[in-house]
């Protein structure tokens, strides 16, 4: 089973940050420059980046096509980017400007109907759907929407599997409270999600520390596993990461 490790890049106000649970008032702000961060996350062999912009994610108006250019001018790298989607004209600029595949979040949520004509249209390669979520205290999972600042009334288990049903082929998950706290992915969501849903191909975000992690997440079957606190604190090597699954995937002798 092939398995991707996505670093990621969270850009707000130009500047590389990590927010914890969500809550923009806990950001850490980094000194890398976003272009300089994601050619070294080339240079160490990735395949893919995760940039997502959180001003456009709580505000609309994506505002990191500039960059998203630059990264595919300057790495080989594949991007998928998010964050402010509110119309297809938004997808089709994303696209434009050299986006592999385009993250949605809230629409996915509040208008998902549209999102799977979407996903018919420019294909479900091209697409991948954000259900970033948070356990309420009934016990439901529900899914954030507006940069994480709203709950939504739908459950986690309802809208993946509207959009599984839908033809979709890629989706993350986030496990809000996990985010940036560098306490481990949640394997039993991610599990329970696979069950449901066998057919996507699951991307795992949130908590992750280290390649231990990276292999817990490949082994209940996640599709590739989002990386972002631990590679900018230096606790968790992009290229060990990368090297556990080429070795993972190796065929036998």
């Amino acid at each position: 089973m092939s398995f991707t490790v996505y670093p990621a890049i969270d850009i707000r106000d130009g500047r590389v940050v990590r927010l914890a649970q969500g809550d923009y008032s806990r950001e850490s702000r980094y000194t890398d420059a976003p272009l300089d961060l994601a050619m070294r996350h080339a240079e160490a062999g990735a395949r893919w980046l995760h940039l997502i912009d959180l001003d456009a994610a709580r505000a609309g108006g994506y505002t990191l096509a500039p960059l998203l250019s630059g990264i595919k001018a300057r790495t080989g790298l594949s991007v998928q980017t998010g964050g402010g989607v509110r119309s297809e004209a938004d997808v089709v600029a994303m696209l434009e400007a050299g986006a592999d595949r385009v993250v949605i979040g809230s629409l996915a949520v509040a208008e998902r109907e549209m999102v799977a004509a979407w996903v018919a249209r420019y294909g479900a390669e091209r697409i991948v759907v954000a259900l970033d979520a948070r356990q309420a205290a009934d016990g439901q999972w529900r899914p954030a929407t507006h940069g994480w600042t709203e709950d939504a009334a739908d459950t986690l288990d309802a809208l993946v599997a509207f959009h599984a049903d839908a033809g979709l082929q890629h989706l993350l998950c986030t496990d809000i409270g996990r985010d940036g706290m560098l306490a481990g992915p949640n394997l039993a969501l991610y599990a329970r999600l696979l069950a449901r849903a066998p057919t996507l191909r699951l991307q795992a975000s949130g908590g992750a520390r280290d390649a231990a992690d990276v292999a817990a997440a490949r082994g209940i079957g996640c599709d590739g596993i989002v990386l972002g606190k631990a590679l900018l604190e230096g606790r968790l090597a992009l290229a060990d990461a990368l090297a556990y699954v080429i070795s993972a995937q190796a065929p036998p002798c």
